[in-house]
């Protein structure tokens, strides 16, 4: 099991930065890609980085240049720059687990966080 927890979130006006942290723990090993998603008020939830192997980064096209996803340690950081008052929701952090079992075989999990507010005022 791999446990994740987000931290960071709060109130920024419009045009502020905020830099959102991931902890996670647990069976942190398996861990092969981590990700942010957003879900706002009555919308679905969305990508809005992901960090895969070797350092792989995309971004959703809203985000880039203006947002950056990194990692240290078992922790990834998503800093945002220059926000708007839209881009208001729940952060959720994701990350993406493979594990092995007998004769290499594998199973693929996804976990998620409780995930973060971010307010942003216009």
């Amino acid at each position: 099991q791999v446990r994740l927890v987000e931290s960071g979130g709060g109130l920024v006006q419009a045009g502020g930065s905020v830099r959102l942290s991931c902890a996670a723990s647990g069976s942190t090993f398996s861990i092969n890609a981590m990700a942010w998603y957003r879900q706002a008020p009555g919308k679905q939830r969305e990508l809005v980085a992901r960090l895969g192997s070797a350092s792989k980064t995309t971004y959703a096209d809203s985000a880039k240049g203006r947002f950056t996803i990194s990692r240290a340690g078992n922790t990834v950081y998503l800093h945002m720059n220059s926000l708007q008052p839209e881009e208001t929701a729940v952060y959720y952090c994701n990350a993406g687990a493979t594990a092995v079992y007998w004769g290499n075989a594998t199973r693929e999990s996804n976990y998620w966080g409780r995930g973060t507010q971010v307010t942003v005022s216009s």
